[in-house]
C-alpha cells in the first residue's frame, strides 16, 4: 500500500487517539469512475466540513482508498498523490485537513505488472487501517470507519473499529446487504455529527 501524506500533531499525546476512517471515492468526493483529474474532482455537500468538525474534536482523520486504476493501467500512483494534494488544498480553505491518505494500488485479477498481486491493503482487508494505527498511534478499538461500500465496513470491522456506511455513492445500493445492526447515514456530515454527538 501507499501512504501520500504525513500525520499531523493530533497524533502525538500521550497515549493512542481515536480516528475516523474515511473511503474517499461516494464518501468524501462524488463518485466518479477512475477519478484522478483534479479537474474532475467534487466535495460531496457536507463532506469538507465534516472532515473539518472531526479534526476539531480531536480525531485523526485518514483517508483508505483502494485505487485500482493504478492496477489497470489507467493513471499512476503519483497522478493519486496529485488528487489528493489538490484536496488538501481544497480542505485548508475551510478550515480542514487530512492527517493521512493510505490507498491501495493493487488488483489480484486485473493488475499489470508488479500490480497484481493479492494484497492485505486491498479493503474489504483491513492491511491501510491496521498500518494506519501502527504508523499514527491509533486505537482501533475507540476509532470509525466510513465507506459507501460494504468492503469498506468489512475493512473496519476486521480491523476492530464501528463502521458506519454513508448513502452517497454506491451507498443507497449497498444498504439493501448490510446486516440489520449497521449504522447508516445519510452523508459523511451526518455521520460525523452522530459520532460527536455519541448517538451511534
Amino acid at each position: 500500500m501507499s501512504v501520500d501524506s504525513g500525520a499531523s500533531d493530533r497524533h502525538t499525546a500521550v497515549g493512542k487517539r481515536r480516528a475516523v476512517f474515511i473511503d474517499r471515492d461516494g464518501t468524501i468526493n462524488v463518485e466518479k469512475e477512475y477519478l484522478h483529474r483534479p479537474e474532475e474532482f467534487e466535495f460531496i455537500p457536507g463532506a469538507a466540513e465534516a472532515i473539518r468538525i472531526l479534526g476539531e474534536a480531536g480525531f485523526i482523520v485518514v483517508v483508505v482508498t483502494n485505487q485500482s486504476g493504478v492496477a489497470r493501467g489507467f493513471y499512476t500512483e503519483d497522478d493519486v498523490r496529485s488528487l489528493h494534494r489538490y484536496m488538501d488544498h481544497l480542505l485548508v480553505q475551510v478550515g480542514a485537513r487530512v492527517d493521512a491518505y493510505y490507498f491501495c494500488p493493487h488488483h489480484p485479477d486485473n493488475g499489470i505488472g508488479k500490480y497484481r498481486i493479492a494484497c492485505n491493503c486491498r479493503k474489504p482487508l483491513p492491511g491501510m487501517l491496521q498500518q494506519a494505527a501502527g504508523e499514527l498511534g491509533i486505537d482501533l478499538r475507540s476509532s470509525w470507519m466510513i465507506g459507501d461500500k460494504l468492503a469498506d465496513l468489512e475493512a473496519g470491522n476486521s480491523a476492530g473499529c464501528r463502521s458506519a456506511l454513508v448513502l452517497t455513492g454506491y451507498g443507497a445500493t449497498e444498504q439493501l446487504s448490510l446486516p440489520a445492526a449497521t449504522a447508516v447515514f445519510s452523508d459523511l456530515l451526518a455521520a460525523a455529527e452522530a459520532i460527536l454527538s455519541e448517538t451511534v
